[in-house]
């Protein structure tokens, strides 16, 4: 388990093992790939993040995540990994998420991308992320950076 601090100096819990913090998270967060690029969203007002939300009454947290990477950027999912989960421990309140991993079949063009302003696309990712003003707070604690190391691990494995 890493522990650490995020962007507003909340402590932060992450770990790859099952549902470590919560069985039924309210919230969840999909790194997406399409076609060898990183697709994210343009939040209207954080910036460049990938996917994600809450999770809808009545929804497990696989559909949550397929419905916000639809509804964000136009993706459709093709396979989707549970990487890992992490809890943050805010002033007010905690916040349990679940993070995925997920291959895009299909990019298709919306008319409404709901509060973003629709997908972008980068062959790769800033090294300076947490200092870069482009991108959302989503992006620039140690979840990121460790959670691609975890998918990194996991495709090797698959492809065993």
């Amino acid at each position: 388990m890493e522990v650490f601090k995020d962007y507003y100096a909340n402590e932060v819990k992450l770990s790859f093992d099952d549902h470590p913090f919560e069985k039924h998270p309210k919230h969840v967060w999909v790194i997406c790939r399409w076609e060898n690029q990183w697709l994210l969203t343009k939040h209207k007002n954080r910036g460049l993040e990938f996917p994600g939300g809450k999770v809808e009454e009545g929804e497990t947290p696989e559909e949550a995540a397929i419905r916000e990477v639809k509804e964000e950027t136009g993706g459709l999912i093709k396979t989707l990994t549970y990487v890992g989960q992490y809890y943050v421990k805010g002033k007010t309140e905690h916040v349990a998420k679940n993070i995925y991993f997920a291959e895009i079949s299909l990019l298709t063009k919306q008319s409404n991308y709901f509060e973003t302003e629709g997908p972008v696309l980068l062959e790769t990712l800033p090294e300076q992320i947490a200092t870069n003003q482009m991108f959302s707070f989503i992006m620039k604690d140690q979840v990121l950076p460790c959670s691609l190391k975890q998918i990194n691990k996991v495709l090797e494995i698959n492809k065993e």
